[in-house]
């Protein structure tokens, strides 16, 4: 080998040396160096992530109609959390509805049946219970959803199209949305997050910079059925009011008035053709705190049916429909005494009524 080949040999040598320790310092520089930003997501994950469970939903169906032999087929699967370490798992009503078998799977892949403890439709949670190890069983810290502002950053942690322990970030997009329950309620006061959400996601948390929930993932807005932007979580405020119920009674305990409604599709005749505005009473229950107060409902005449008193506000809050009567009653509890505002004959009308427990379902 000439002089002049073997100095280009060393200075290839040499400089692909120095390349290889340059680039071993930069990655080393990489792994230790992270955005503020970047340190939160990984921070929050780290903690977050094992309470949140993946949950499957199984239904027995007989293969043909002269079989005797039901079959277990997937009927799907979403997301949920840890709420405490008695064993209680909150999740989406929709995830396990028509469910005869559901299992929940924790972060470290050990999976347990579950039985449902409480459901509450109208807000689309649900709460499921395992027989785990306490150990195991890592609550998440609760926030408080009224602190919320468009902008703020929020993590959603779930199982998308059934990959676990999935991360997405985004920001409140908005606050004060509605959406339709399973059960065609509206719920109030949602949040609407561009942290992408898809199918999978359901029931799983929705997450503030510190780590704590703020709202429980339950639905996405999109033609196609994949996240495009706007995703939806039932707020935190909501969940630990209905929650402790669920736990307690297996439903919610939402107060009566001691009345029966006029069915909804004459109710909404009347609304719309009679340009009633309200909640139309059809009749009072015998020995109730209404009929007491003098409230009436639907009466015949030789003119025909006429309408009693039309509720129009409870407290104060307008009554419109009987989505906003719920609501209004939501607020309180049986014992409770609220002034309920009707129209009757042209004539406001005010009742100091006691709520009473409402009837098992």
């Amino acid at each position: 080998m000439s002089l002049s080949r073997l100095l280009v040999a060393l200075l290839l040598a040499v400089v692909s040396s120095v390349f290889v320790a340059a680039v071993a310092v930069a990655q080393q520089d990489y792994a230790s160096f992270k955005t503020d930003d970047e340190s939160n997501n990984i921070e929050v994950f780290k903690q977050a992530s094992p309470s949140v469970v993946y949950i499957t939903n199984s239904r027995l169906v007989r293969r043909s109609f002269y079989s005797l032999n039901p079959q277990e087929i997937p009927q799907g699967s979403g997301s949920g959390f840890i709420w405490s370490r008695d064993g209680y798992v909150v999740t989406n009503f929709h995830v396990i509805q028509q469910a005869s078998r559901l299992t929940v799977t924790l972060q470290d892949g050990s999976a347990y049946d579950a039985e449902v403890v409480g459901v509450e439709p109208d807000k689309d949670l649900a709460v499921l219970r395992i027989d785990a190890p306490r150990e195991k069983l890592i609550p998440l810290a609760t926030g408080d959803s009224s602190l919320l502002e468009v902008g703020r950053k929020v993590i959603a942690i779930g199982n998308p199209f059934g990959l676990d322990t999935t991360l997405t970030v985004g920001v409140v997009s908005a606050l004060g949305r509605e959406i339709d329950s399973v059960s065609r309620r509206k719920i109030r006061d949602v949040i609407q997050t561009d942290a992408a959400i898809n199918p999978g996601n359901s029931g799983g948390p929705l997450l503030n910079s510190l780590g704590q929930l703020v709202g429980v993932n339950t639905a996405i807005y999109s033609p196609s059925g994949a996240s495009s932007g706007i995703g939806f979580a039932i707020p935190v405020n909501i969940v630990k009011k209905i929650v402790p119920e669920l736990i307690t009674y297996g439903r919610v305990q939402t107060p009566t008035l001691g009345i029966a409604l006029l069915p909804l599709q004459y109710a909404d005749y009347y609304r719309q053709n009679s340009r009633v505005r309200g909640v139309i009473v059809m009749d009072v229950i015998a020995g109730g705190s209404p009929e007491r107060e003098g409230m009436r409902g639907l009466r015949e005449t030789n003119r025909g049916i006429l309408l009693g008193d039309v509720i129009t506000a409870i407290d104060g809050d307008v009554i419109n429909n009987e989505d906003d009567l719920l609501n209004a009653l939501e607020k309180h509890r049986a014992g409770d005494v609220v002034t309920v505002t009707t129209i009757r004959d042209s004539e406001e009308l005010n009742y100091e009524i006691e709520l009473q427990a409402s009837a098992a379902r």
